[in-house]
């Protein structure tokens, strides 16, 4: 199957587009396909090869990249999956301790008495032994997180906020991939995208059960939206930048030749729930991190810039980090009766 990488736009006065990225341009598709996920919709619908949907709804509209990805432009990029009309139909996720590096490192998080093994680690270390289980065979399952749902999604470009009611905000360099379950309830693979799986690493070392709020933040994926990549093998690097100069880089690795869990044992537990099969739906799914700044004891702050660059994913997706309201207030509710 041939590569093909698209982004979506937003323009004040057109409204939403997609456009086919040819490096150093873009193609607009035409005007009667304004997002990502009606584009795939239709396609599977008319069960035309997707490289040929696309070629029959190119229109004759370039442009250049580089304003556009620089925020130059009267186009804005937006996240590179989403659903258009309905971000309740988004659910965002994803999958821990698929890495050693990340597992080692929430050892180190977690440890309260030297030598000892964490449940962290024995985890992992289930996920080594029967993750990758022989075709058409059932697996261990991963560990599994709930993000939250369309809402959380931000672009290439957009600030991620830290809440006032976090202790702190950490970059997490990731593949993202993007299902959509279609109109049979059948999840379909769409593709992957640089994802920056943005978390509270600091609520999480007080005590590994606070996991779940800690993973209830933003996060952003993009700018390109990959379709026709196998998962063996991606390489890149995460690096973070303040005030102009390189604060920390690390080289990242993720795909079957670095993880403990095979695609398909990660992609089952995901989706063997019937509440993750109900058709429209759109998955956003984080598959786990080998690096991260605050393993290495990195505390990132206001206007740290964060990047995150997959070679096979496109361009790098860069986010800055931006400090939320400095005091939590209480929610106040009503009472219907």
């Amino acid at each position: 199957m041939d590569i093909i990488k698209l982004i979506q736009l937003r323009h004040a006065t057109l409204g939403r587009r997609i456009a086919l990225v040819d490096e150093p341009m873009v193609t607009l598709l035409d005007s009667s396909v304004t997002s990502s996920y009606d584009f795939v919709t239709e396609a599977l619908a008319s069960e035309t090869a997707i490289h040929d949907f696309l070629m029959a709804r190119l229109s004759a509209e370039s442009m250049a990249y580089d304003p556009i990805y620089n925020g130059e432009s009267p186009w804005q990029l937006l996240p590179a999956f989403d659903h258009p009309t309905n971000p309740f139909a988004c659910l965002v996720s994803g999958t821990g301790l698929t890495h050693h590096s990340s597992a080692k490192s929430r050892q180190l998080m977690h440890l309260k008495n030297v030598g000892n093994l964490t449940d962290s680690m024995k985890m992992y270390q289930w996920g080594v032994e029967g993750g990758n289980p022989p075709l058409g065979s059932i697996g261990v399952q991963p560990e599994w997180f709930y993000k939250g749902n369309g809402y959380i999604l931000k672009a290439h470009g957009e600030p991620l906020e830290v809440p006032p009611y976090a202790d702190d905000g950490g970059e997490e360099a990731e593949l993202a991939g993007i299902y959509l379950v279609d109109q049979a309830g059948t999840p379909v693979r769409i593709g992957f995208c640089n994802g920056n799986e943005f978390s509270d690493h600091l609520m999480e070392s007080k005590n590994y059960l606070y996991l779940a709020p800690s993973k209830m933040r933003e996060c952003a994926i993009g700018p390109e939206l990959v379709m026709g990549l196998d998962f063996n093998e991606f390489r890149g690097e995460v690096s973070v930048v303040r005030q102009e100069e390189m604060m920390w880089r690390k080289p990242v690795k993720s795909g079957s030749a670095h993880m403990a869990h095979s695609l398909a044992n990660l992609e089952y537990h995901h989706f063997k729930y019937p509440t993750h099969r109900i058709p429209g739906q759109v998955h956003v799914h984080f598959y786990g991190a080998d690096a991260f700044s605050y393993g290495e004891q990195v505390r990132l702050a206001e206007g740290d810039k964060m990047i995150i660059h997959w070679e096979k994913l496109g361009r790098p997706l860069i986010n800055t980090m931006k400090s939320g309201a400095k005091v939590d207030e209480l929610v106040a509710l009503k009472q219907i009766c």
